[in-house]
């Protein structure tokens, strides 16, 4: 088997479901960003404010690429992959921002998640995340997602966080912005919550699961890796 092709900043890597990948949310993403009702398009980060003083450019999203085989070894964190929108969540003191991929401004799309954000107990910090509606089972509806028919009932499914207070933990190894996501999300207010991971060996087994839900696929990261190079 060809090993596994690792995405740009070689943080991630993607196995979907070949009957799933047709079904990509990243090309959902483009459409939906460049049609209908996108929002404000963004140029900058948060006017004369921390995150912008701190960012002389927005924050760039890692993105996985598709693999044929599932790392095993120790140095890998695998996750469920939800089916939903790419989103990044800034909050800096009373105002919240959710960023689509396509650099659109989806705040008001969203009220549940800018709720959630402005109820944590931390008053600045940027996570990384998918916005999804979850059924009854708890596996991801796309397809009411799509629709925007049903705004209000969306979540982050956060899976990672890049600014928390004053630093910027984007140069940190996974495995510790993990730990400071988890720390930030311990009380997490309803419309956030955060993607579990599994650790090493059992990659394999978890694809196979995934698989055998029909669920839209694994993501694997290697958990020494940053967020930027």
């Amino acid at each position: 088997m060809p090993a596994p092709v690792p995405c740009d900043d070689k943080s991630g890597l993607d196995y979907r479901l070949p009957m799933l990948w047709r079904m990509s949310d990243f090309s959902h993403v483009r459409s939906h960003d460049s049609s209908g009702d996108p929002g404000e398009l963004i140029g900058n980060p948060l006017p004369n404010s921390y995150l912008r003083r701190t960012f002389k450019t927005f924050f760039e999203f890692c993105l996985p690429t598709s693999a044929t085989t599932v790392p095993s070894g120790s140095d890998w964190f695998h996750e469920i992959k939800y089916g939903g929108y790419r989103l990044r969540v800034e909050r800096d003191g009373d105002r919240v921002r959710l960023i689509t991929r396509g650099g659109y401004d989806w705040t008001k799309r969203f009220p549940w998640i800018v709720e959630a954000a402005l109820n944590n107990r931390m008053r600045r910090f940027v996570i990384d995340g998918e916005a999804v509606i979850l059924s009854v089972d708890g596996i991801s509806d796309f397809d009411a997602l799509h629709s925007g028919r049903h705004n209000e009932e969306v979540q982050l499914c956060a899976f990672d966080i890049l600014i928390e207070g004053d630093d910027d933990l984007r140069k940190l190894p996974l495995f510790m912005r993990k730990v400071n996501l988890e720390r930030l999300l311990a009380r997490r207010p309803e419309g956030i919550f955060i993607n579990p991971f599994e650790r090493g060996e059992i990659g394999p087994d978890l694809f196979w699961a995934a698989c055998q839900m029909g669920l839209e696929g694994l993501v694997s990261k290697r958990r020494d890796r940053p967020s930027i190079g």
